[in-house]
């Protein structure tokens, strides 16, 4: 445990506050039928790529895996080796977080209602509406608040740990 773990956690609070922001301007736009500068244009659905933050552990020859493990088995019924670092693996990196790689407009189609009496209605009475959809909105802000939740949980007990053992 260290203090990368409050990095970490940090980096996916950062990445899920994003998330649940371009999500709310999703939610207050989803009738919106003309652009900031008042000229007709459907708003068009954003969404959040992240990508995972790597350390490349093997290049910078720091540790052995193997000698910094907090907990290893190995289970002779089925030839199973395990280590257990606390650190997330993936073909020799070490997971240091997630950032948001992009902001980006979905290219799933707008929606026409018939609506003669709006203003941008046109000539056979359709409004292009945007291609936003409410109720996958509220999931995705649900699922993007927990998680935020969870890293800021992560954060708050690394810190109790931290001052338990100063505490020792």
């Amino acid at each position: 445990m260290s203090l990368n773990t409050f990095d970490i956690a940090a980096s996916g609070m950062t990445a899920q506050r994003i998330k649940m922001d371009t999500v709310a301007s999703n939610i207050a736009n989803v009738n919106t039928t003309r652009n900031p500068d008042g000229t007709k244009g459907v708003y068009v659905k954003k969404y959040v790529n992240f990508r995972a933050i790597y350390e490349d552990e093997l290049s910078r020859g720091a540790r052995n895996f193997a000698s910094n493990a907090t907990d290893a088995k190995f289970n002779p019924m089925n030839g199973n080796f395990t280590i257990n670092t606390g650190i997330a693996l993936n073909q020799g990196l070490i997971s240091n977080g997630v950032r948001v790689e992009s902001i980006q407009e979905t290219e799933e189609p707008t929606k026409l209602v018939y609506d003669p009496n709006h203003p941008d209605a046109d000539a056979d009475g359709y409004v292009e509406l945007p291609n936003v959809n409410v109720v996958e909105e509220m999931v995705d802000m649900v699922s993007a608040s927990k998680a935020y939740e969870a890293n800021s949980v992560v954060a708050e007990n690394v810190k109790t740990m931290i001052q338990s053992a100063l505490n020792i």
